[in-house]
């Protein structure tokens, strides 16, 4: 069914977006459905590009109600990459919330209207929502997510997380990442409130928290770090951490706050979380990334004699494949290093891409990653790889911090075996970042290769 549809009738006056109820966001949408059907017509897929706002929402659910499907843009790609991707997908309409494309003001003040009447339903096969992934390493893969995707992941979630009447989930990851996308449409599935954020803003986010105003959020854990110290009083029920590894005295530091994390383990190929669990209930199982949701299922592929080996996944969240590759039969290849505890618990110890072999010996950066983490003079660190004539690899570190690089070279070398040690010790002022705050360790390999040029 339209959930939009139902929830409009159901809870009519219950504030859905900020301050719209569910009923002023149907009837937004519904008109908004009317004027893009004069631009969208026989399209059977277009393309939206904007930062967090009421409207780009609006415009969302108006195109899926136009059972059309929705490239959903990067905003912080080079127009390059932007007509490389409409291309590649046939994309020829595209709207935008300034003039890049054709602008929400100018569909907002066209006065053509289109009678038609929203989809009651929308069939389990029909692509939704398009993603691409990787586009910043030039290379893009397409990423469609079926309406019987959305539905099974909004289920799985709501058993995963749990749902209250007061339930106000701050959106402040982009909604062009399935991260801040999912946001909406699990409030919107439950019937519960979101209050959307342009972008992450710390002041912002504290006074949100404080004030009772929200008492959910998802956040990474560089965000997460900047926050922490800042929150006092609080009604958080949930606070979902994924994106990348969180350290452990970020966590404990959560702890001693009773802040609820909920670490989660997912991606765009799986709409999503396809692992969960709460730190506050198994705070001996901080360094896991949880349980798999319901219906999914996980297996290690080729282990080694520690039982480590490829996370391979499947469940009804998962994709059906790309878009112009072959379908996915069976198990999905995640790409991620991991394994798999006595008790069902998921522990991701790198991304493959990630792993450094060195001398025959693998070296995950998560793991010095996080020792480094648990010193206070270490705001953000990564640890890359690069050539090596003698081992094949070794590590490099990048970090931003007041220490030096003797103190940080010795401060390792007294927990991490020699062969782990970075080879070389690089300051920044900020590591490079996308727009969810995941730190680019392909970009900081390309950094490292252009010093070295």
């Amino acid at each position: 069914m339209n959930w939009l549809k139902k929830q409009s009738m159901e809870i009519p006056n219950k504030k859905f977006i900020n301050g719209l109820t569910f009923l002023e966001v149907y009837e937004r949408v519904a008109d908004l459905a009317c004027r893009l059907n004069t631009y969208v017509k026989d399209q059977s897929r277009v393309a939206l590009y904007a930062h967090n706002s009421e409207e780009m929402a609006l415009f969302f659910l108006a195109l899926l109600s136009l059972e059309t499907e929705v490239l959903m843009l990067n905003t912080r790609l080079t127009n390059e990459e932007m007509t490389k991707q409409l291309k590649v997908l046939g994309i020829r309409v595209a709207f935008s919330q300034d003039d890049t494309f054709i602008s929400f003001h100018e569909v907002l003040r066209n006065g053509v209207r289109e009678k038609l009447s929203l989809a009651e339903k929308f069939k389990p096969e029909q692509i939704a929502v398009i993603m691409n992934t990787s586009a910043t390493s030039g290379e893009f893969k397409s990423v469609p997510l079926r309406w019987k995707q959305f539905d099974a992941h909004v289920q799985a979630s709501q058993k995963s997380l749990g749902v209250t009447e007061e339930d106000n989930w701050l959106l402040a990851l982009p909604m062009y990442h399935i991260g801040g996308l999912t946001i909406l449409l699990r409030s919107l599935y439950n019937g519960t409130r979101v209050t959307l954020m342009e972008k992450f803003d710390q002041e912002k986010m504290q006074k949100l928290i404080e004030s009772a105003a929200v008492n959910m959020i998802s956040v990474v854990p560089t965000m997460l770090n900047r926050i922490i110290d800042r929150i006092g009083e609080h009604r958080l029920r949930v606070v979902l951490v994924g994106g990348e590894f969180i350290p452990k005295p970020l966590v404990e530091r959560c702890l001693k706050k009773n802040i609820p994390i909920y670490k989660t383990y997912g991606m765009t190929e799986t709409t999503s979380q396809s692992t969960t669990f709460s730190v506050l209930e198994y705070p001996h199982k901080w360094d896991s990334v949880g349980l798999p949701l319901e219906n999914v299922k996980i297996r290690i592929g080729d282990p080694d004699e520690d039982g480590i080996g490829k996370v391979l996944l499947q469940s009804p969240m998962l994709m059906d494949g790309y878009i112009g590759h072959e379908p996915i039969a069976g198990f999905f290849n995640t790409e991620d290093i991991g394994y798999i505890d006595e008790d069902g618990f998921l522990y991701i110890l790198d991304r493959r891409e990630n792993i450094i072999i060195s001398g025959g010996e693998n070296i995950y950066p998560e793991e010095i990653e996080n020792v480094l983490y648990a010193h206070p003079g270490i705001s953000e660190c990564a640890i890359v790889g690069k050539k090596d004539a003698k081992w094949g690899q070794v590590p490099v570190l990048f970090v931003v911090s007041s220490l030096d690089e003797d103190f940080i070279f010795n401060y390792l070398a007294e927990r991490i075996s020699r062969y782990k040690l970075p080879k070389s010790i690089y300051f920044m002022d900020e590591l490079p970042k996308n727009s969810s705050g995941k730190i680019l360790k392909k970009d900081l390999a390309k950094r490292y290769a252009d010093r070295k040029n």
